[in-house]
């Protein structure tokens, strides 16, 4: 028998966004579809101001669409009560930015226990976890130093490391080695996509730097509010 195929962790389904003014209604996203498996790296590549933003803010459950339908791990989550979208944020979604915002009075390896003691795993477990995620980033003599203490590159390793800490499906980052020189900006890369294939997350990473979209699974864009493969 044929292995099932699997369905797609993150499927956006004709998903519209419009804002309006006074004056006017912008539509910035028009019946958009994406769909991004286990282990599957989507490079996000568009323009500012074309609804690259508003497209990660979707698929991370922070806005609604007003038409169409955001699936995690082929849950509707548009009809969801705030309480339900929040506890699915916080299990099946990672999100790392282009600044790091750690909190900056904890260490490195308290900043990475803190969302899994609000996901109420124990203290001591959530202590190992983050000690191991750290490790294989490379963070390992590092543990006990605070943001101020690290580098650039060091500072989003361990954001990144906060956002798989839960465990989750999902990884979308958002210009994540945007504030980085070029060398830092490429190890950085290489260790957030390595732990998506290792963990088997569905990763969508917004980004100008073509280098770094090309060693990723899938390049898209936004055209005319449709998402749009390259290559």
């Amino acid at each position: 028998m044929p292995e099932a195929i699997p369905h797609p962790v993150l499927f956006l389904w004709q998903v519209a966004r419009r804002f309006s003014d006074a004056e006017r209604t912008i539509e910035v996203l028009r019946k958009a579809d994406l769909a991004v498996w286990p282990g599957q790296t989507v490079a996000l590549i568009a323009p500012s101001g074309t609804g690259k933003s508003t497209l990660l803010q979707l698929a991370g459950l922070l806005e609604k669409p007003d038409e169409g339908e955001v699936y995690i791990a082929s849950r509707p989550t548009t009809g969801l009560a705030d309480d339900e979208r929040t506890a699915m944020r916080r299990d099946e979604i990672g999100f790392v930015y282009q600044s790091h915002r750690l909190l900056p009075e904890f260490s490195a390896c308290e900043n990475v226990m803190m969302p899994q003691l609000i996901g109420g795993l124990a203290r001591a477990e959530a202590e190992q976890r983050s000690r191991e995620i750290l490790g294989f980033l490379g963070l390992g003599e590092r543990l006990g130093h605070r943001p101020s203490e690290l580098s650039g590159g060091e500072q989003q390793r361990v954001a990144i490391a906060r956002a798989v800490a839960n465990r989750p499906r999902i990884l979308l980052a958002d210009e994540p080695t945007g504030n980085l020189d070029p060398k830092t900006s490429a190890h950085v890369f290489e260790t957030l996509l390595g732990l998506a294939r290792v963990s088997q997350l569905a990763a969508v990473v917004a980004t100008h730097n073509l280098d770094l979209a090309a060693r990723m699974d899938r390049r898209v864009t936004l055209r005319d509010g449709v998402v749009v493969e390259l290559d």
